[in-house]
């Protein structure tokens, strides 16, 4: 019986391996989307807390990973309609300097990380997560679709729109996307 089939059916140990091992993409998704390292944290426990108490209600039609980020990104926008503001540029820019410091790469690769995730915030959430899930993730257009509860032509326009705004953006800052 395989990991998923076995958290179905009750097994404690199984279903924290799975948790565990989905947690880093679900937190890396959360963490570009949201840009805000408190609010990830609230949204990966209730995450894994919907996740564990609907577990039998998973279906497996898709990757694990996606329900969960399925779960997140539902969770995200629950926030936003309470009234939570997206951060904004001038609210994440401390944070960023952090991570980029925490990275082990070249100053120059630095300030490009830093460039583009000051950019990806600029976007508003649909927007960016389309951008997020398709090149971060890799999932088709049929998968962002079901993710974010929208026609697949909405995510053509939307990742359109986004890549639009990267590369504008990009040479404005005298770079190249790619």
């Amino acid at each position: 019986m395989d990991l998923i089939s076995r958290a179905r059916a009750g097994e404690r140990e199984a279903l924290e391996e799975l948790l565990r091992q989905n947690y880093g993409i679900l937190k890396g998704y959360l963490l570009k989307i949201g840009c805000d390292y408190d609010l990830t944290e609230d949204l990966i426990q209730e995450t894994m807390y919907r996740a564990v108490k609907n577990i039998k209600r998973y279906k497996a039609t898709s990757k694990f990973s996606t329900w969960l980020i399925t779960i997140a990104t539902n969770l995200y926008r629950d926030q936003l309609r309470k009234g939570r503001k997206e951060i904004l540029y001038a609210d994440i820019t401390d944070d960023l300097q952090y991570r980029a410091e925490q990275l082990d790469i070249t100053l120059e690769a630095k300030e490009k990380f830093l460039q583009l995730q000051n950019i990806m915030a600029g976007l508003p959430f649909e927007k960016r997560a389309v951008l997020v899930l398709k090149h971060y993730y890799g999932y088709s257009y049929q998968e962002m679709a079901d993710i974010l509860q929208c026609p697949v032509g909405t995510i053509r326009s939307r990742l359109h729109y986004s890549l639009d705004y990267l590369k504008n953006k990009l040479r404005e800052g005298g770079q190249q996307l790619g």
